[in-house]
């Protein structure tokens, strides 16, 4: 008698699942660095000191530029010409927002990967 087939799907292998995550996280390293280097180019042309808008976009940015940075190229990450303390809030808005959505879904996955090992051994015992 053939075995039924069971309800969940096999899950991916860990090698797999990694290399999809970096290809995940090189993925959005380039398009942040893009959005950098094109936000430099328009500031550049206008002439125009940058704003707390900009300011966020750097600061969302700015961790997504450490790739580049370790291989040489000379990524723009801060805005030198800027409207001051606006610019700056903005920034540190844009940093914090990116280090929030970064390890707040590292916790969420590590919490349900807690759960899923609790329900799956029992509640341990005390």
């Amino acid at each position: 008698m053939p075995e039924p087939l069971s309800s969940h799907p096999r899950p991916a292998p860990l090698w797999f699942r990694l290399l999809r995550t970096l290809v995940v996280l090189a993925c959005f390293a380039f398009t942040f660095t893009w959005l950098l280097r094109v936000s430099d180019r328009s500031l550049q042309r206008r002439g125009e000191p940058a704003g707390f808008p900009l300011g966020v976009l750097h600061g969302i940015c700015m961790p997504a530029a450490l790739p580049h940075l370790l291989l040489g190229a000379d990524v723009p990450i801060y805005a030198g010409e800027n409207t001051g303390r606006t610019y700056k809030l903005g920034y540190a808005v844009g940093v914090n927002s990116c280090g929030l959505v970064f390890f707040g879904s590292f916790y969420w996955r590590f919490n349900r990967m807690r759960r899923a090992v609790m329900t799956r051994n029992g509640p341990s015992p005390k």
